[in-house]
């Protein structure tokens, strides 16, 4: 049914190789259990595999096999939540399995678009999305930041002051909205795919959309412009944004200096050192 690349699932903790072990066979269930039949190559992201298919009818669709952990287990329910209202429609999901069926969408994303369209369109998602509070079983805002000899005893203490100080809403956020998991659809010309599911505030969206073609960012100046300009399309408060922003640089830096990923602690610095002074 299906061939995993290989290397994949590399860091996603224990239990992942055999969980990729049983992906061909998980697959294998799904489409029986759908009636699906492959339509296309399988693409795989860092935790999920995806196979074009076709359902019993004709439709296009896509099945998707998830790694479950805190992040994605939530993804279905926000999906459901979301109810195709510029997102991906959840068209079913077998707990089991790990399985999604979704509606399929083109390949094309908005980072292959002008980034003054990028930010206009995520702010739109951002807007539609305000009203919708995430149920209790949504994970939420923990505000743990570990010490790293690396990260300067200012930005640890302004980012755990952040935590402390600034109250977290009950918004259904998805913390991993960026350029590349906006594509192209049928239904509406732009669809969010791969929620990742927290009870808060959307301005705690921010800093992926900056630490994302960032290079495309002129210093400081192209940083404050993106922010600002994300702000004003998505309706959100400058001063709480700028607190969670800063707040992620600092927690996204450890992250990627423990993972030794030498460009994003570069870029989560930059962006630590420019919300603190900004």
């Amino acid at each position: 049914m299906i061939t995993v690349p290989d290397g994949f699932g590399a860091g996603l903790g224990e239990g992942a190789p055999e969980w990729v072990a049983k992906l061909p066979a998980l697959a294998t269930k799904a489409c029986a259990r759908w009636r699906l039949t492959p339509d296309g190559a399988l693409m795989n992201g860092f935790c999920a595999v995806v196979l074009p298919v076709r359902r019993a009818d004709g439709h296009p669709a896509v099945l998707k096999l998830t790694w479950i952990d805190e992040e994605t287990k939530h993804e279905p329910l926000a999906l459901r939540l979301y109810d195709g209202n510029g997102a991906v429609q959840l068209l079913g999901f077998d707990e089991e399995l790990g399985a999604l069926l979704l509606e399929r969408l083109y390949p094309h994303s908005l980072d292959d678009e002008p980034i003054e369209l990028a930010v206009a369109v995520i702010g739109e998602l951002l807007r539609r999305h305000r009203a919708i509070q995430a149920p209790g079983e949504i994970r939420r805002f923990s505000g743990e930041l570990a010490d790293h000899p690396a990260i300067p005893r200012k930005l640890l203490d302004a980012a755990r002051d952040v935590a402390d100080s600034r109250p977290m809403g009950t918004t259904l956020v998805n913390e991993d909205l960026h350029y590349e998991n906006v594509l192209r659809g049928d239904r509406e010309p732009w669809l969010m795919i791969d929620p990742k599911p927290l009870s808060g505030d959307p301005e705690y969206c921010m800093i992926p959309l900056l630490w994302n073609r960032f290079d495309e960012m002129d210093g400081r100046k192209g940083l404050t412009g993106r922010f600002l300009a994300l702000c004003d399309a998505g309706e959100l408060d400058v001063a709480k944004a700028r607190d969670w922003t800063l707040y992620r640089a600092v927690a996204n830096w450890i992250w990627a200096l423990e993972e030794d990923l030498g460009d994003v602690a570069e870029n989560c610095a930059e962006i630590a050192g420019w919300a603190v002074r900004t």
